[in-house]
């Protein structure tokens, strides 16, 4: 008897650890942002299966594994691209396909990065104050706006690649200068965010996740001066000839900073050449195994771009060919 209700509790457990196991498996973020999808559509290209079928890419990407969609957004940008509605519609399309949503606030017009971070043109007279204000409205206003129209937010990443700040010279940071204004300005993104989503995390974003030197730098002055945030995101875009020497150094930041700042860690942006699929599946699967060894530290790996056609917009590191079908790099989600 007691045999019997060994083996019963022994299967109980391990049916459990399984259902653990997975759970666990299905929350970690197998990302890509796909900003570009809508404008490429729109332009007249299609996206197919390996059978060659047109397909919708949301449908494609879930069919190799990702789960987690990331879009980008701008304040006032030409062609509306990447706008709240633009965004609304992709998100739509992604939650249809059970993909969590990842908003990203440039506070641009259009490209944020750590070379530029220009102001919106209808900011451009505000004071510290006043930018305050419309980072909160802003953010509060398209996280609102898509709360209102079906879409929740599980992400929100305030500012991209902010390296250097952001809505410069405003919130520029140089040395230890200007990190007042900036957490400022960030915690005013945070503070809309959890507005709207209280559960959502909030990501502060740099470039270059094998500095760690500069990580340090960053979120120790951040932190020093009141700065938010619930998640430590990065981007990293190594080569086919040193991947494996940057993929180390990221996974040494990445560690360095979850234990230094007790904070999650993302990695929001990663690709390498179309035309070297082999080398970014490998490239992709040892950063993903990096970043799980985090624990529940570790959040999650977003593939940047990969429906971007070779060459669209000058673009050469997205994950489709020339036909529109995913290369072997997405193998690695």
């Amino acid at each position: 008897m007691r045999s019997s209700i060994r083996n019963v509790l022994r299967t109980v457990f391990m049916a459990l650890a399984c259902l653990t196991a997975a759970s666990s498996q299905a929350q970690y973020a197998y990302g890509s942002d796909v900003s570009w999808t809508d404008q490429e559509e729109s332009s007249g290209y299609t996206f197919k299966n390996a059978a060659g079928v047109k397909t919708d890419p949301f449908v494609l990407l879930k069919g190799l594994g990702i789960n987690a969609i990331r879009l980008r957004v701008w304040v006032n940008p030409t062609g509306g691209w990447n706008n709240g509605a633009d965004d609304l519609y992709m998100a739509k399309r992604a939650i249809a396909q059970g993909q969590r949503v990842l908003i990203d606030f440039h506070y641009s017009d259009t490209w944020a990065d750590p070379s530029h971070q220009t102001i919106p043109g209808q900011w451009t007279d505000h004071s510290l104050s006043a930018l305050e204000t419309q980072v909160y409205n802003h953010t509060y206003g398209i996280l609102n706006y898509l709360k209102s129209n079906g879409v929740t937010v599980s992400w929100v990443q305030v500012g991209n690649e902010i390296n250097s700040g952001m809505l410069w010279p405003t919130g520029q940071v140089s040395g230890t200068s200007g990190f007042g204004n900036l957490a400022g300005l960030i915690n005013s993104g945070y503070n809309a965010t959890k507005a709207v989503f209280p559960s959502a995390a909030v990501i502060v974003h740099l470039a270059n996740g094998y500095d760690d030197a500069t990580f340090r730098w960053f979120f120790d002055n951040l932190k020093s001066q009141g700065g938010k945030w619930d998640v430590i995101g990065m981007s990293h875009y190594p080569t086919a000839s040193n991947w494996g020497t940057l993929n180390s150094e990221a996974g040494s930041t990445m560690a360095d900073v979850a234990l230094r700042y007790g904070k999650s860690v993302m990695v929001c942006e990663t690709g390498m050449p179309w035309d070297g699929p082999s080398a970014a599946e490998s490239m992709i699967s040892d950063l993903i195994n990096r970043n799980k060894a985090l624990g529940s530290k570790g959040l999650g790996v977003f593939y940047w771009e990969p429906e971007a056609y070779p060459g669209w917009q000058g673009y050469t590191l997205g994950a489709v060919n020339a036909s529109g079908q995913f290369t072997a790099a997405m193998n690695a989600f």
